[in-house]
């Protein structure tokens, strides 16, 4: 009994390599989170292998970039520009014209506005004049932007493309839309939704269509006279990378297309757009003699062509200056687009986690035109099954059959031709097999039989862990080991906060010390100065110099980042004067540190490569962390702030508003505070007086009311004769009394320097 028992129980490579086959046939049918997650990244990777392909010579994107931005002013332009394009574009010979961009509020137009305030004048001071009125309403017309821009694109030869977009949710919304405006947003839509809905079976209910929660469209002049309209609402993966377009969204019954489908039938003149609904899904979209597959719900798998600028780009500062060759447009599609960073129409793409929205629109286009098409067959599932089976089952039989060694190279050639059929099928045909799984399988079954080799895993961990607590504070250390997909290739958008702190003069105080003495000098500062980032649970990004920034908000999560990093540089500071008395019984000059710390969207992540992790931000707020740092020299602070960090930490800190700054790089000014002590803190009554004073320096400051504002500044110096912020002030309005800034000056100050 004992030994069938025995037999019943033991273990063997055949048991072994059966429980891992099923293992992964049940995670398979499953859909495990990070095994898909991991599958669309080798999908990504499959692009990379592929590279660049040359794009349809149909498709132009005029771009409203840096240049444009430059040349043209500040986005939103009037629309009285967006007019002029179209006109220049037509003339050209442009086809079609698609616009990635929305005109869903009327224009802003200062002129109008003018002649309605003199129009009231006149009225209520001479009466009504049919002959003036008739004046006042011509003139009207010439300044109505809106109105020019619509008189444009009725007279356009080229057909008209409209973009809008879909609410997908609720949560989309910071209010509740009522009925009356959704029924008045779907009227001016209506007209684009597909023509035709063929159905294989009329009582079709189960049809996993993608629903919009409500439509937000374009002004109601505009689609009155437009060719047609195309929603641009794009929708990412759940890992932030945007591989598929919808080309079907539902809504009160109807379906809607996309920009790009739409771009593309006027383009083809085909007669007719259907499509088609099986039964428990959609089989595609016809158009003409093209047909387009899609997934179940209507998605297309946009089979990107390269990284961005891979279609033809022309500035649009160049198409209004007219600073093209003739003809660049003729029987082309031209999209109409933002590619400029600060516009924020960017997406996250296997070839790039900067790719602007309207080029996605390209790809697309330029697919249905060409019928490159990047497909998931429906046999692919039954294929997939049918390969871990297999490739479980050579391993299983191999392994055991053959020596460690020969068994590695075994598994490892396995893999490698595997991958080899996979990216031959993705590159020569379009067609899109798992990968993960059926290497799973390899690799568990492979993992399972020589598992002793593993025994000592625990003890590596262990190792590892010793190792990166010397750089990172340990929190965030078991943060990483349980979730390392917080260190994936590529990165993701988030509000996070950065620290810089950089020690003044210290270049030219190290001149009196040997390199050796510079070394200890700063490894003592720096352990100081980490532990407290530490505590704080801050990572510490990167020691530059004698600078040192920090992250906190990630890897791991912290809603209270900008509390957390505000503590920290506030203990850095009390830390610092701890440490220079104590360097001061040695004779060691004391140190001085300035310190900037800012909130804001961040591009976080590993922003290196696959060979080397290089975890970090990136952004224009990383920057402004940075510029915030060296401006305390100019205003002679030790911590200045954002107006981000100030608003998220509220009344937990005591601040001080310093000033309202344009920093180099930056257009938009940023509202700076000192940061001076945590809210349990107790200033000196003579302190807070001090700072009353200079509040109200710096409004009568911001009004020109220079003489008062200088007596505050030096009633705040009296009061406090080291404040370096009220010293900067009282020099700037003296400044000011002899040579007054420009009429149109808003009280902010640009800073033209660095400060390094």
């Amino acid at each position: 009994m004992k030994l069938s028992l025995k037999s019943l129980f033991s273990i063997s490579p055949l048991s072994l390599t059966i429980v891992a086959i099923l293992l992964v046939i049940i995670l398979f049918l499953a859909r495990v989170t990070i095994l898909d997650l991991i599958e669309l990244k080798t999908y990504d990777l499959r692009f990379l292998f592929r590279g660049q392909k040359q794009p349809s010579p149909n498709i132009v994107i005029a771009a409203i970039d840096e240049k444009s931005l430059d040349t043209v002013g500040r986005w939103p332009w009037p629309r009285s520009k967006i007019a002029s394009l179209v006109d220049v574009l037509s003339r050209d010979g442009a086809r079609v014209i698609g616009f990635d961009i929305g005109f869903l509020e009327p224009d802003e137009n200062s002129q109008l506005a003018l002649i309605d305030q003199f129009s009231q004048r006149v009225d209520a001071q001479y009466g009504k004049n049919s002959r003036l009125e008739g004046f006042l309403e011509e003139s009207r017309k010439r300044a109505d932007n809106d109105l020019t821009l619509a008189e444009a694109i009725k007279n356009s030869p080229a057909e008209i493309v409209l973009g809008y977009f879909f609410y997908m949710s609720q949560s989309d919304l910071d209010y509740t839309i009522e009925q009356g405006e959704i029924d008045d947003q779907l009227e001016r839509i209506i007209y684009s939704a597909y023509p035709l809905i063929l159905y294989d079976d009329p009582d079709t209910t189960a049809v996993p269509f993608i629903k919009a929660y409500a439509p937000r469209s374009n002004l109601k002049i505009f689609t009155d006279v437009a060719a047609s309209s195309g929603f641009f609402t794009l929708q990412s993966d759940q890992d932030g990378v945007l591989r598929w377009m919808p080309l079907v969204i539902e809504y009160g019954g109807d379906l809607f297309p996309p920009l790009a489908i739409q771009c593309a039938w006027l383009y083809l003149g085909q007669s007719q757009m259907m499509v088609n609904v099986g039964k428990y899904s959609i089989d595609g979209i016809n158009m003409g003699d093209r047909f387009i597959p899609t997934d179940e719900s209507g998605q297309l798998l946009v089979n990107y062509l390269g990284p961005p600028k891979t279609f033809p780009h022309v500035s649009i500062g160049d198409i209004l200056s007219g600073n093209f060759a003739a003809g660049t447009f003729k029987d082309k599609i031209v999209l109409v687009g933002a590619t400029a960073t600060g516009i924020y129409d960017m997406r996250n793409t296997p070839f790039s986690p900067i790719f602007p929205g309207v080029e996605v629109h390209a790809n697309v286009i330029d697919n249905v035109l060409t019928g490159n098409l990047i497909s998931k067959p429906r046999w692919s599932r039954i294929f997939d099954l049918f390969a871990i089976v297999i490739l479980g089952a050579l391993v299983g039989t191999a392994i055991p059959r053959t020596t460690a060694i020969k068994g590695f190279l075994f598994v490892s050639g396995l893999i490698i031709l595997y991958i080899s059929v996979a990216l031959w099928l993705f590159v020569k045909n379009g067609v899109w097999l798992d990968m993960v799984y059926p290497l799973l399988t390899i690799a568990l079954s492979y993992l399972v039989l020589v598992v002793y080799y593993y025994a000592t895993e625990e003890r590596e961990r262990k190792k590892i862990k010793r190792a990166f607590t010397h750089y990172v504070a340990p929190v965030v250390i078991e943060a990483m080991l349980k979730d390392p997909s917080r260190l994936k290739l590529g990165g993701e958008e988030k509000v996070l906060t950065v620290l810089f702190s950089d020690l003044q003069g210290f270049t030219s105080a190290s001149e009196r010390y040997s390199p050796h003495e510079m070394i200890v000098i700063l490894s003592e500062y720096y352990a100081s100065m980490t532990e407290q980032v530490f505590a704080y649970q801050g990572m510490l990004k990167e020691y530059v110099g004698d600078e040192l920034m920090a992250i906190f908000g990630a890897p791991i999560d912290q809603a209270d980042h900008a509390q957390r990093a505000c503590g920290a540089a506030l203990a850095m500071r009390d830390q610092r004067n701890l440490l220079n008395e104590e360097w001061a019984k040695i004779g060691r000059p004391p140190l001085i540190a300035r310190t900037g710390v800012n909130s804001g969207r961040m591009l976080v992540g590993n922003l290196g490569s696959k060979y080397r992790l290089a975890y970090g931000v990136l952004g224009d707020q990383v920057n402004l962390g940075s510029r915030l740092e060296g401006l305390n020299k100019g205003y002679g602070t030790e911590i200045l702030i954002g107006e981000h960090t100030a608003e998220l930490v509220g009344d937990s800190f005591i601040l001080r508003e310093i000033d309202l700054v344009q920093v180099v790089g930056r257009v938009q000014p940023e509202r700076i505070f000192e940061l001076l002590g945590g809210s349990s803190s107790a200033l000196p009554d003579e302190q807070e007086k001090a700072f009353r004073f200079y509040a109200a320096g710096l409004q009568a400051y911001r009004e020109q009311r220079w003489k008062e504002a200088l007596e505050n500044f030096r009633k705040s110096l009296e009061l406090r004769p080291g404040d370096g912020p009220s010293r900067t002030m009282a020099e700037r309005c003296l400044i000011y009394q002899e040579t007054p800034p420009p009429e149109e000056w808003d009280g902010v100050f640009e800073a033209v320097h660095k400060y390094k």
